[in-house]
């Protein structure tokens, strides 16, 4: 494989572009998938990039320099990230798979984020080497991975322990020494109910299956929000009792389609499940809590499959 595994150790509707065949709803709430979408989303287009186009455009420039000697390094801001062995930080696209890994940065998207080429990648002190692999990109030449996660350089960052990319469109963000998002949180013990804040499946007596996110607090729908196009109504004060779920890593047993985040005017981002925006309820004080199930006859946990759970 070429890499070295080393052993050193309501005002305001929230609306989401999506394609036509993305996001249809089939459950109550659910718009009609003919209906217009009324604002694009910065999930899509140069802002995915941080550069003039989108992805997909021109030529596959192929995978780059090799990473070399991996290192971790400390920023007060986003907490430890990899770094290759020049210091230039090395980043993951959220738009990019893991499993099975894929990257999904071609053409000019490849020229503002250079893909590393996967030969003689070493593994840092403090991390397993057991996270380092490859994937073959569209042109045949290899690109390093971490945790399955393709890595990729920002051409904006001139200089060691630049971080000028972390967080560009809300979808490019560091390597943490995991494999995960760098961030002050990520550097921190996972929860034990979930990776890092993600969301995963817990039963209840009654309800059944039902989504939690990391901390164990059950997730709840909002009747009047829809899927197609993707749109929340709860704003003002509707989200101090019912804050939005952050985007968040998907657990077993969680749908696979549409896990999309949703991108608010308030400029929060929010988690889907099945394309439906998804919360978590003030009124629950401790994990297994559905202190919110019913409430208004408008809020219902959450289905693994993303529909609502109306039976009590």
């Amino acid at each position: 494989m070429g890499i070295k595994r080393g052993t050193t150790l309501a005002a305001v509707a929230v609306v989401v572009a999506l394609t036509a065949t993305a996001c249809g709803g089939d459950d109550t709430g659910a718009a009609s998938a003919a209906q217009p979408v009324a604002a694009a989303s910065s999930q899509a287009g140069s802002g995915d990039y941080g550069a003039e186009n989108a992805a997909g455009t021109g030529k596959n420039t192929g995978a780059g320099s090799a990473a070399g000697q991996l290192a971790i390094t400390d920023n007060e801001k986003i907490g430890p990230f990899l770094a290759d062995s020049a210091g230039l930080t090395l980043y993951r696209f959220d738009k990019d798979t893991a499993k099975p890994p894929k990257s999904n940065c071609d053409g000019d998207c490849a020229k503002t984020w250079p893909a590393v080429a996967a030969d003689d990648a070493t593994a840092a002190a403090g991390m397993d080497p057991a996270l380092l692999g490859e994937v073959v990109r569209s042109d045949g030449t290899k690109q390093l991975t971490v945790a399955g996660w393709p890595a990729y350089r920002f051409n904006k960052d001139a200089k060691p322990g630049d971080i000028n990319g972390q967080g560009v469109g809300g979808v490019w963000f560091a390597f943490a020494p995991d494999g995960k998002k760098a961030s002050k949180e990520a550097a921190a013990p996972a929860p034990a109910t979930g990776e890092e804040g993600g969301l995963s499946v817990a039963k209840d007596p009654k309800l059944g299956d039902h989504v939690v996110d990391g901390k164990g607090m059950t997730v709840y729908r909002f009747k009047p929000d829809t899927a197609w196009p993707m749109v929340s109504k709860c704003t003002g004060d509707c989200l101090a009792k019912w804050p939005v779920v952050a985007p968040a890593e998907k657990g077993e047993g969680i749908i696979e389609k549409n896990y999309l985040v949703l991108d608010r005017p308030d400029g929060q981002k929010q988690q889907t499940v099945n394309c439906w925006p998804v919360y978590t309820f003030t009124g629950d004080k401790k994990p297994g809590d559905v202190n919110g199930q019913g409430v208004g006859g408008t809020w219902y946990a959450v289905a693994p499959d993303g529909k609502l759970i109306t039976a009590q």
